[in-house]
């Protein structure tokens, strides 16, 4: 069964949409078969791996309120490892339409489940606030990394999201830890950039990866052609960045070896009978 892992920050303009997508896609080069549900309203990561909206039947917005089935609205990327949950303006609404359903905080978890053993990851990107779909994503996750950026007021809401993880955990899903904290944006030309690392593993120490995701324009303009950094331009720093960092998670968890495992099985299933 898979890991599930929410990119989470209230605030705006950290890297989460670049990160849920680049991270997936890395997953998915490295031939881990990876889901990423968009459960953000602005639905950026769909239209960033070269989904066109209005030809989108159904989104996360049909399974959470209409009760459309998971695999419904699964969608396959041009990528054979990745496949996509696309989102839709609609799931604005989505809170309100949720706000007397019984088990409100678990309705992603429910659309999640089914289709969980089919996945090595499952990516979640968060949209920019603490509302009830991002509460839903924690519930329904295992982990959560959180991407802050290289600038002044990279801690800024970081104690605010740190304390509705512990709320999370204490009364909706106590299983869930944070995977790490990803320092984005980073210049390792300009002492502000070396300063907010250095602040914020100080204060975070082994919370922090160890991986960081430099400013890249390819980062900037390969949503714009519908794809993941790696396949826009797979040598460039924001795609090697991005490797590294499934690498990491990879290392971090042990899969490394049960992918391993599970190729051995594989070529010994296939092997012709004497």
């Amino acid at each position: 069964m898979g890991k599930t892992i929410a990119i989470a920050n209230q605030k705006g303009g950290v890297g989460k949409t670049t990160t849920a997508i680049n991270l997936a896609a890395s997953f998915a080069v490295l031939e881990y078969k990876t889901l990423l549900v968009d459960a953000d309203p602005q639905a950026n990561s769909t239209t960033g791996l070269g989904f066109d909206l209005r030809n989108v039947q159904q989104s996360l917005y049909d399974s959470m309120v209409n009760d459309a089935g998971s695999k419904d609205i699964v969608l396959e990327s041009e990528m054979p490892y990745l496949h996509v949950v696309p989102s839709h303006i609609d799931l604005v609404g989505a809170e309100l339409e949720l706000i007397n359903h019984p088990n409100r905080e678990r309705v992603l978890r429910s659309i999640i489940e089914p289709v969980k053993e089919q996945y090595d990851f499952i990516v979640i990107d968060c949209s920019p606030s603490l509302g009830l779909i991002t509460v839903n994503a924690l519930t329904a996750a295992d982990s959560v990394i959180v991407p802050v950026q290289c600038e002044f007021f990279a801690l800024e809401g970081l104690g605010k999201l740190l304390n509705t993880i512990k709320i999370v955990q204490s009364h909706l899903n106590p299983a869930l830890e944070i995977e790490g904290i990803l320092m984005t944006m980073y210049d390792g030309r300009l002492r502000l950039s070396n300063q907010v690392v250095d602040e914020v593993k100080r204060h975070f120490d082994d919370m922090v990866f160890n991986t960081l995701i430099h400013r890249n324009t390819r980062l900037g303009e390969a949503p714009s052609f519908g794809k993941a950094a790696i396949m826009y331009d797979a040598d460039s720093t924001g795609a090697v960045n991005y490797l590294n960092l499934a690498k990491e998670i990879l290392q971090k968890n042990d899969a490394t070896k049960i992918k391993l495992r599970d190729k051995i099985l594989a070529l010994d299933h296939d092997e012709p009978t004497q």
